[in-house]
């Protein structure tokens, strides 16, 4: 049967283009399924803010009744505005191993993006690089980390086959945090000497006023990230949103603020690996209304060894003071006194080498890569 692909009108179609992933992942041990009513509430615009400002499509594509992809395509005016006037985006991509369904939900996507004056297609992104991105390249024996995609080892050949080529690799670090829990003596020195300054403090967060250190924590983002390969800027209404389903995966220690005198400037964020727990959950917290998921996740969640250096950001007039190294030590000892034994440094541009040389100098061994693609949009 030849390949249809239409676009999301239905609750069903909806309902199809979010279960897609359960079925084509059903045999893979380690890959972990998001929650349901988590990817609802990330589709919704009437909950998720990104589509106030964005414009979003969803397509699937079927063999006769059978659904065999899926895409998004997503043209976000603030993109453009920073990167480039006529980028649209393709995100969520999930398909069998079927060149022609690949090829179907790729032109799609573009005829769309085209006919809004798109010339340029990059992707995969989970709307944007705040969510998962890239498509995995190697490191497939490896864990699947929260917020890191995980897919099927043909899906760079589905890609390249439709004719999109590398825009840019993202690269992960395993790091093993000894049993003294101590960073190599080149970070405590670094540190040591940085927290001698006067008028620097660095700290973790304050329960007591979460609101306000997260509100200082996306400033600082937005500020640093400025020229970070496909950033896009967060508002209130979006980090909001953002800050509240990673709220209960907030531990005080595992967000370091470097303060000047006060003044927030620079930021470590760690999240604690989520998915060892929501393995256990498959995908839904309740079954036929009983907690099932909810009571294996909550067990899973004590065993959790694993945390993720997420996004680290310093004010460009601080960068020379070593505050990275302070942050990354303070996170560092806070890990090790949480209980946690690795540290998933992730994901990190292949082309930042700062960055590289925190997660090699750590001890880290390169453990993934996901890589983002671009071509052409073709003409509508």
């Amino acid at each position: 049967m030849s390949v249809t692909v239409t676009p999301v009108g239905t609750d069903a179609d909806l309902t199809a283009f979010i279960r897609l992933p359960y079925d084509l992942y059903r045999d893979d041990p380690l890959w972990v399924a998001p929650l349901e009513r988590e990817r609802r509430s990330f589709l919704d615009p009437a909950r998720n803010p990104y589509h106030r400002v964005a414009s979003v499509r969803l397509f699937l594509a079927r063999r006769g009744d059978t659904v065999v992809g899926r895409i998004a395509a997503i043209v976000d005016p603030r993109y453009n505005e920073r990167h480039g006037p006529d980028h649209g985006l393709i995100g969520l991509f999930e398909c069998v191993d079927d060149p022609e369904a690949a090829a179907a939900l790729f032109d799609t996507a573009d005829d769309w993006l085209a006919a809004r004056g798109m010339k340029r297609t990059l992707g995969p992104l989970g709307f944007t690089t705040n969510d998962e991105c890239g498509v995995q390249i190697s490191g497939f024996d490896q864990p699947h980390i929260v917020m890191i995609p995980r897919n099927r080892p043909y899906y760079p050949q589905l890609f390249t086959a439709c004719g999109f080529e590398k825009a840019k690799d993202l690269v992960s670090y395993a790091i093993p945090i000894p049993g003294d829990g101590e960073p190599p003596a080149e970070y405590r020195e670094t540190a040591d000497r940085v927290l001698a300054t006067p008028g620097l403090t660095v700290r973790p967060m304050d329960p007591q006023r979460t609101e306000a250190d997260m509100e200082a924590v996306r400033k600082l983002y937005n500020e640093t990230f400025t020229h970070s390969y496909g950033s896009v800027p967060v508002d209130e209404a979006q980090f909001g949103y953002m800050m509240k389903k990673l709220r209960p995966l907030l531990r005080p220690g595992l967000l370091q603020i470097a303060e000047m005198h006060g003044e927030p400037v620079a930021f470590l964020l760690c999240l604690p690996d989520a998915h060892q727990a929501l393995h256990a959950a498959r995908g839904r917290l309740t079954t036929l209304g009983l907690p099932v998921g909810l009571i294996r996740a909550a067990r899973a969640a004590r065993r959790i060894d694993r945390v993720r250096f997420a996004a680290m950001g310093v004010a460009r007039e601080h960068r020379s003071r070593g505050l990275a190294a302070a942050l990354v030590t303070q996170a560092h000892r806070a890990a090790f006194r949480l209980g946690y034994t690795e540290i998933s440094y992730s994901w990190v541009l292949e082309d930042n080498h700062a960055s590289r040389r925190h997660g090699e100098g750590l001890g880290g061994v390169h453990t993934q890569t996901h890589r983002l693609y671009e071509r052409t949009t073709a003409a509508p």
